[in-house]
């Protein structure tokens, strides 16, 4: 199935499996990129010597295009961005929208530039900086997510910009895919749904936690960073409602160091981030380190494997999903299925 974005990246499919930290690694990447859909790294929970590293194992497994998420905010965005043009990587994507500076000194380079947006005016800034195309997340979506509806937010993007869109929030199957191409998007973009693959390297109590999940269980809170945060609901969610700032901040330096431990940032560094991540926001000093350290909080479950001590984002699709297929499956089945929908809808439109 040809689309605009499909021809600007260079896949087969209209399919993302999105850079989840801890998650989009180089099995779960090149595994996507085999099945034709578009792989992307997840490098904001690696040091800039494991993304080159990580780049390179994905280059070894696949000759498909594949991209880089990267984090515009970061300390070290400069020094990742120069790994991403040296090692020739198709496609930079971003969760937060990069400078006008940056995404010109990647398309120089060559290299197609998609940030992550969750808002028309977001969508609307970065196409006026020359942004190759958007992903537009829906309120349904996992991780820092917004309050509107894909149903709603996705038809203002595709009418305010004149680039390819992308869909996310809210995609798992081929109905969904033909739902987003009527709307006027180019693709759709899955992050739980990849998620759960038989190539993810989720630890298997975290899968089954996800499985069993209902989509009564998939909670947005504040309470980890200040943001609003789409995740499964767990013991440490509930911590963090119920308990006051101190036992927090407690909760936050002890991770914080955790994590400046891992990535080798130093503490200014890491407040640094975290104040960053704040969007104007007026957030208390253990916010800030939650902020800083969620990447840590995420390793705890999706690597070690603590359900009761980590977080785990997650779209409101993990409560329909019952399932581990593998990624070549997995985007075979979807395009079978729209191309089924689209059958019996060009039926429908001939009786």
């Amino acid at each position: 199935m040809e689309t605009a974005f499909t021809r600007l990246v260079g896949v087969r499919h209209p399919v993302v499996q999105t850079g989840m930290g801890w998650v989009a690694g180089p099995r779960l990447v090149s595994a996507a990129a085999n099945a034709g859909a578009l792989g992307i790294l997840g490098s904001a929970t690696m040091t800039p010597e494991r993304l080159r590293e990580a780049i390179r194992e994905v280059k070894s497994r696949t000759d498909a295009p594949f991209g880089v998420n990267l984090r515009a905010d970061a300390a070290d965005a400069g020094d990742r961005v120069r790994i991403i043009v040296d090692e020739g990587v198709r496609v930079a994507s971003f969760a937060l929208a990069p400078s006008r500076e940056l995404i010109a000194h990647l398309k120089e380079a060559g290299v197609v530039v998609v940030p992550s947006v969750g808002a028309r005016r977001h969508a609307e800034k970065v196409a006026a900086w020359g942004a190759d195309a958007v992903i537009v997340q829906g309120g349904e979506g996992g991780g820092h997510t917004g309050e509107v509806a894909t149903t709603v937010l996705l038809p203002q993007v595709v009418d305010a910009v004149g680039i390819p869109v992308v869909a996310a929030g809210g995609f798992f199957d081929g109905r969904g895919l033909v739902a987003a191409l009527a709307y006027g998007a180019a693709g759709v973009a899955m992050g739980t749904r990849f998620l759960l693959t038989s190539e993810s390297t989720v630890p298997d109590a975290v899968t089954a936690r996800y499985l069993a999940a209902t989509v009564k269980d998939v909670t947005v809170t504040t309470a980890v960073d200040g943001l609003p945060h789409r995740m499964l609901r767990t013991e440490l969610v509930d911590s963090l409602e119920k308990h006051g700032r101190a036992r927090t901040l407690l909760r936050a330096v002890r991770h914080a160091a955790g994590f400046r431990r891992l990535s080798g940032l130093t503490w200014p560094a890491l407040v640094r981030d975290g104040l960053a991540l704040r969007h104007g926001k007026d957030l208390s000093w253990s916010q800030v380190l939650l902020a800083a350290n969620t990447p840590m909080l995420l390793r705890a479950s999706m690597v070690d494997g603590r359900t009761d001590l980590g977080v785990m984002a997650s779209g409101q699709v993990a409560g329909v999903i019952d399932d581990l297929p593998s990624c070549a499956e997995l985007v075979d089945r979807i395009m079978t299925e729209a191309e089924e929908v689209l059958k019996s809808l060009d039926h429908f439109r001939s009786a």
